[in-house]
């Protein structure tokens, strides 16, 4: 097991003379403790070993730590407290921390000080012996205190080694290692999870499905941490998430809201209650991004519209939705003010759903302020609406926590029962009885990893590596550019050209604006209706806001209002080449492809990713043989690329993009004037298609019928026809975009498109409809 390390930071003593004699003594003791001690002589290196060693028990500071003094809150600080500032913001004042000095007690110790550190130490007085056992009791009293409800009470649990009689029956992995193949598997993951794989039947931990015990205790953990009333554990992902909060807020024939720009499972869990889907429906940009749902779409009066002429709702056993689904934030970065929009759709709906998949983080850093659901107070809404506000949140995408962990998390409104009640009881129809006991530690430490100030020193981390990031490929473009050896193309990111201090009113270039603005000010990141980087309109002050974590780069081609270049590089081709180098993006589209910065992004692989794009720009501009840039697909498709070269394949593939216009029909595809015709709800042909009423039908006989599943592009999931809906006429844009779609997988193969719902064959696409 790894041992836990200590920081002594000592300095202003002589290396010959007694203290420091003492420090080292105390040092000899800790490491018979079974303590690993770190040890630096000036406080710019203690700082580096706080802000990246998270397994420290403990600090030993010495007051006269020699150092840079630094500005904070216009006060010059010593070298000594701007570490302690760095183990507060990392680990809070939980830490113990120990002054070390060899002169006298000072009352002029600043007051932040005396409240977070533990002690002084006077190396003169003590004996070395005495000061580490002191140091090792406030340690192992930290360590265990650190630890959240759950995971700290299976700790215990299996430090006792009971024998088990119960479910799972390879009994803490004892039966894998009476296999070759299960030993292979024993040795892989290691005794440890094994263990920690238990029952239900182990009541002391407590119950899944009543919140009760320990994990109960969990669940109220990170309601506080997330600023929620209630918050629940899921265990198969946000795609069950969505789906038991519609199961649980709609019920037979209701209306509910749905925002067009919505992961599949989200129509599923339409399907699942029987609801009457009527659809909000975002805007795009020039690059095929979608934005925001504008807020005139949102107002009642626009939504009592949508809601007339909607067929579906003419069946509905009331014209008020029973609840509003908004993703957020979007797939490519974009956040709401979440207070505004719950605003404008309280009056039409009984609860708001936000699906914040991607946005868990959003609680722990000010730049987020008003723009995730548990902001919002149901009870301080204009006109004493007071929705219940649900917000379900993928705690495994950007927080730490295992594959499928998600939560829920809820602020009660006034509904027409109490929000637990129904919520506890769908929560029961759609969660397994056989939870997996290391997935809920997880939740339960990713909770913990979020609470106080350590939430805010992780989400600034990710953020500052995202600017930074953000901010050198500007400066590399920008070199190439002026090289002069080369063509001046390069790749960009989606983001202002120009940012403004607010408080200074001083204008910046983006890759030169101070860190500390970008980072701290959320003026900085808002789309300004008067703006064009970001090619959407329709918009108001302050109502959407790009996240800095998700960068979206953009490839020459097209620009953000729809312009197409005569050269172009498809962002397929990039991320193919990018593949090679074992690099794998998030999502890529026509022209652009999407970074994630969680919170295990590094410098190096920031900066590994700007040296494979400047590599792919040199082959690009030397012409490099495809086979040589990407051997698999060349190796797959001998016929097809086995003489091209890279620059000649993106002058293809760009040629058709751009002569076909495929952007502008997949814009108009999402969000055209003339959408599919809802025929049936989603519940009803969902029917027909498990009553095998349904058949295959290709593209040339799809106009006029109604698809039985829906047709989702992925990633990121996101439905171009809803079960039900009537194709329209074979010159509509809808079914322009899918000829388009076949006819470029079968003219690039290894370019294909994902499509969820279509059918593949010889080439061609088939899509399941409904029987006339």
């Amino acid at each position: 097991m790894k041992r836990p390390s200590i920081l002594v930071a000592v300095g202003g003593t002589d290396s010959d003379g007694v203290p420091y004699q003492r420090v080292t003594e105390v040092c000899t003791q800790l490491t018979g403790l079974g303590y690993d001690v770190e040890v630096v002589d000036n406080a710019a290196d203690a700082m580096a070993v706080a802000s990246s060693r998270a397994d420290l028990a403990a600090a030993l500071v010495s007051w006269e730590l020699p150092g840079p003094t630094s500005d904070v809150h216009g006060e010059k600080e010593t070298g000594a407290e701007s570490v302690l500032r760095v183990l507060m913001d990392h680990f809070s004042s939980r830490i113990p921390v120990y002054l070390l000095t060899t002169g006298d007690y000072t009352d002029d110790t600043p007051l932040w000080v005396s409240e977070v550190i533990n002690g002084w130490v006077y190396l003169m007085e003590d004996t070395a012996a005495f000061i580490a056992g002191r140091v090792d009791t406030a340690s192992g009293a930290y360590r265990q205190k650190i630890l959240p409800p759950f995971f700290s009470r299976l700790r215990r649990f299996d430090d006792t080694h009971e024998y088990s009689w119960h479910t799972p029956s390879h009994h803490g992995g004892v039966a894998f290692l009476k296999s070759p193949v299960g030993r292979a598997f024993y040795d892989y993951y290691g005794e440890q999870l094994l263990r920690s794989d238990l029952s239900v039947s182990v009541g002391e931990l407590g119950s899944l499905f009543e919140h009760t015990g320990p994990i109960g205790e969990a669940e109220k953990n990170a309601a506080r941490v997330f600023g929620a009333d209630d918050t629940y554990f899921v265990l198969h992902g946000t795609s069950t998430s969505v789906r038991m909060l519609l199961h649980g807020t709609v019920a037979h024939d209701e209306i509910v809201l749905v925002d067009r720009n919505c992961h599949k499972a989200i129509n599923h869990g339409v399907i699942m209650s029987l609801g009457r889907p009527v659809y909000l429906v975002p805007t795009r940009n020039g690059y095929g991004l979608t934005g925001p749902i504008p807020p005139s779409r949102m107002t009642e009066e626009a939504v009592r519209g949508q809601i007339k002429k909607s067929p579906l709702a003419k069946g509905a056993v009331s014209p008020h939705p029973a609840s509003a689904v908004i993703t957020n934030s979007t797939y490519d970065g974009l956040c709401y003010d979440a207070v505004r929009v719950a605003g404008l759709l309280a009056p039409c709906a009984r609860a708001l759903q936000f699906d914040e998949a991607w946005f868990a983080y959003a609680h722990f850093h000010p730049l987020y302020e008003r723009r995730y659901g548990m902001a919002i107070d149901p009870g301080s809404l204009d006109g004493g609406h007071r929705p219940t506000v649900f917000a379900s949140q993928s705690t495994h995408k950007l927080l730490a926590a295992l594959s499928q962990a998600a939560m829920v998390h809820v602020k009660q409104g006034a509904g027409r029962l109490p929000a637990r009640e129904i919520f506890d009881e769908t929560y029961m129809m759609h969660a397994t009885t056989s939870p997996l006991y290391p997935m809920i530690a997880s939740l339960d430490v990713a909770a913990g990893m979020m609470d106080g100030p350590s939430g805010t020193w992780l989400t600034t981390e990710a953020i500052t590596e995202a600017i930074r990031f953000r901010q050198a490929a500007v400066r590399l473009g920008r070199r190439l550019a002026e090289a002069g050896d080369r063509p001046r193309w390069f790749f960009g990111v989606w983001q202002p050209e120009e940012v403004t201090d607010p408080e200074t009113g001083r204008t910046h270039a983006f890759d030169r604006a101070p860190l500390d603005l970008l980072r701290k000010e959320s003026a900085c990141w808002v789309l300004d209706p008067k703006d064009t980087w970001h090619g959407f309109s329709d918009l108001e002050d302050g109502f959407c806001l790009l996240d800095p974590i998700k960068v979206t780069v953009t490839c020459p081609g097209v620009n953000a209002q729809g312009d197409l270049g005569s050269f172009g590089v498809p962002a397929r081709i990039v991320t193919a080449y990018l593949e090679t180098r074992q690099i794998v993006v998030e999502k890529t589209d026509l022209y652009t492809f999407l970074l994630l910065f969680s919170m295990g992004i590094t410098k190096g692989k920031w900066g590994t990713l700007l040296d494979a794009l400047t590599d792919f720009k040199k082959l690009h501009d030397e012409g490099a043989a495809l086979s040589d840039v990407l051997p698999g697909l060349t190796g797959k498709h001998p016929e097809r690329y086995g003489k091209s070269t890279l620059p000649e394949l993106c002058e293809e593939m760009h040629a058709y993009l751009s002569d076909n216009g495929l952007i502008k029909l997949l814009n108009d595809a999402f969000t055209g004037a003339t959408p599919p015709d809802p025929s049936l709800t989603p519940a009803k042909a969902y029917q027909k298609f498990i009553q095998g009423d349904t058949e295959l039908l290709s593209l040339d006989e799809l106009p006029g019928r109604v698809v039985a599943t829906q047709i989702a592009l992925y990633p990121p999931g996101i439905p171009v026809l809803m079960p039900g809906e009537r194709v329209g006429a074979g010159d509509s844009d809808l079914m322009k975009y899918l000829k388009l779609l076949e006819a470029f997988d079968q003219r690039f193969p290894g370019f294909g498109n994902e499509t969820h719902g279509v059918h593949h064959a010889d080439g061609k696409y088939f899509i399941r409809c409904v029987t006339r």
